[in-house]
This record gives C-alpha cells, structure tokens and sequence, in this order.
C-alpha cells in the first residue's frame, strides 16, 4: 500500500515474492519479444505483397521475358516472393533446353522442380518466427498462473501465522499474486491474434506463388511446343535440301565421242561405285555436302524464349485515391 492506504500496482510488484518477481520479468520478455516479432513480420508481409503485385503487373505486361531476367539478375540481392521463383524457373528453363536434345516433360518437369524449391524457400522465410509466437500464447497463461498460485500459496502461508487475520492482511498477497496472471494474459493474447492473421498472410501467398508457378509453366511449355516445332521445320528443310542436292548431281548429263556420230548424250551416271557387298556408297562430294548439311542441322539451339504475345492479363487493384485501375 501506498502512503494513503491504497494498493498501488508499483508496489505490489516491488513488494512481491522473488519467484513471482521473476515469473513477472518473464512474462514481460515474452511480451517485448512478440510484439517485436509482430512489427518486423507485419512489414515483411507487406513488403511481399507490394512486391508480387508490382512483379505480376510487369510479368503480364507482354514484356520480354529475356529482359525481365535480365532485370531480376541485377537486382539479385533484393528479390523475394514471385521474382525468385521466377529468376529461378527461366534460368533452369533455359539451361535445360541449352544442354541438349530432351524431352519436353524432362524439361517442363526440372523447371516445375525448381521453381517448387524456390517457393519452399520463400515459404520457409515468411514463415520464421511464428512458431515463436505460437509458443509465447500458449505458454504465457500457464506461466502467470504458476506465479498466482505461488504467491496466494506464499500468502496463506504467511496467514497461518497470524492469529486475527484481516482483509487489510489478505488483500495486498492475492493482488501480488493476481498480477501475474494478467501479465500472462497481456502477453498471450495479441501473440494469439497476430499468430492466426499472419498464418492466413502466408496461405494467401502461398496460393498466389502456386498460381504464378502454374501459369509461368503453362507459358513455357507453350514456347518449348512452338520451338520444339521450328527445329523439326528446319530439319526437315535441311534433310530436303540434300536429297535435292543428291538427286540434282545424279541428274547431270555427260557426253563421250564416237569416231562416227561425233557427241552423243549418255545415259545417267552417277558417281559411285560398288562395294563388296553390291551397295553402292556416294561419292567423297556429295558426302561432305551431307555432312555440310547435318552440321547446320545441329547447330541449331535454342536460347531463350522472346515475347509471348498473348501473354498479357488486366489487373483491377484499387488505387491510392480509392479508385480502381
């Protein structure tokens, strides 16, 4: 009690048990610590969010995927959220197509591969901490009855000795003790709160990262066709190329003279001759010009995919002056 007979809340904690003292300081780091928690991940949730829309609205812009690669490579120390997952698939995408022949669900499947890793990742950052903040609401409350039920048990205690006890006597113990139940429940309670609102924060980037990874993949299985497709046209140009050539050259007329019509056309003659087996082989010419041929047929790489085309969305996010866009 204070000078004027009143329970002042300072002086019940000063004059309270050691245990419940220390129950009490507790409780009170647990409350500085999620409120901390609580103020960096809101920022940090927020930050992903102004992040993914301004990403999206670029990605479906139509721009050049090459350049917008480009453009996350510069920037890589500050990417998070959607510019990862995506710097990641473009960068596997391309490298798989660059190593050589494969099959389109070889590739599509690597790429879907390692966009998923990145998004765990990405996952796994949004989600750190919140466990420290389910912990502090669930023990919280169990820590500050603990130290009510110490100082009501410390206060009776300290009754049994005294032969008229009063409520002037009994009062200022239990409030001691009380103090830490509510000290508990004042670092529970918003740890509880903010623990439910950032776990639906991270589902709904969680889905929006899904979403993303299956239309990203959607395009680039699209490109892959359609390249896929220019390379089988070129082979196919380069394989008619040679056999036009081949039959061109066994096409040419040759001439010889007789001693009495003077030049005669010959019958075809090709330029080969006949092996052991009765196969006939081309001649070293038309074997190099084949060669020439396969070579240019090989060379052909893919490097990266360009601007797809219909690749565009409208988006209708509410702008700072309250109108929609």
């Amino acid at each position: 009690m204070d000078t004027s007979g009143q329970l002042s809340i300072t002086n019940l904690i000063l004059n309270a048990s050691t245990l419940v003292q220390v129950v009490m300081l507790f409780l009170l780091s647990l409350s500085v610590a999620s409120w901390t928690i609580i103020v960096s991940r809101s920022s940090a949730y927020k930050n992903a969010r102004v992040k993914a829309d301004e990403f999206e609205e670029k990605f479906w812009s139509g721009i050049d995927l090459n350049n917008l690669y480009q453009d996350c490579v510069k920037r890589s120390n500050e990417l998070i959220g959607l510019e990862v997952i995506y710097t990641a698939g473009f960068k596997e995408f391309v490298r798989l197509i660059n190593s050589g022949p494969a099959d389109q669900e070889v590739v599509m499947d690597g790429t879907y591969r390692q966009m998923k890793v990145s998004e765990s990742r990405e996952l796994e950052n949004l989600e750190s901490h919140l466990a420290t903040l389910a912990t502090v609401g669930s023990i919280s409350p169990y820590i500050g009855l603990f130290g009510t039920v110490w100082g009501i048990m410390h206060a009776f205690i300290a009754l049994a000795a005294v032969k008229n006890a009063t409520l002037s006597m009994v009062a200022p113990p239990i409030a001691e003790a009380l103090i830490a139940t509510a000290m508990g429940l004042f670092a529970a309670i918003p740890a509880v709160m903010f623990y439910n609102r950032f776990v639906t924060k991270v589902e709904t980037l969680e889905n929006r990262y899904i979403n993303f990874m299956d239309e990203f993949a959607t395009i680039l299985n699209r490109r892959l066709v359609r390249v896929r497709s220019e390379m089988n046209q070129k082979k196919d140009n380069v394989q008619n190329t040679a056999s036009t050539m081949q039959s061109s050259m066994h096409q040419t007329p040759s001439y010889h003279s007789q001693s009495t019509t003077g030049y005669v056309r010959e019958p075809q003659k090709t330029f080969s001759h006949t092996t052991v087996g009765g196969e006939e082989q081309q001649s070293a010419f038309a074997r190099a010009r084949l060669n020439r041929a396969a070579h240019t047929q090989s060379s052909v790489r893919y490097q990266t995919p360009g601007v797809e085309g219909d690749r565009m969305r409208s988006f209708n996010r509410p702008q700072s002056n309250g109108q929609e866009r």
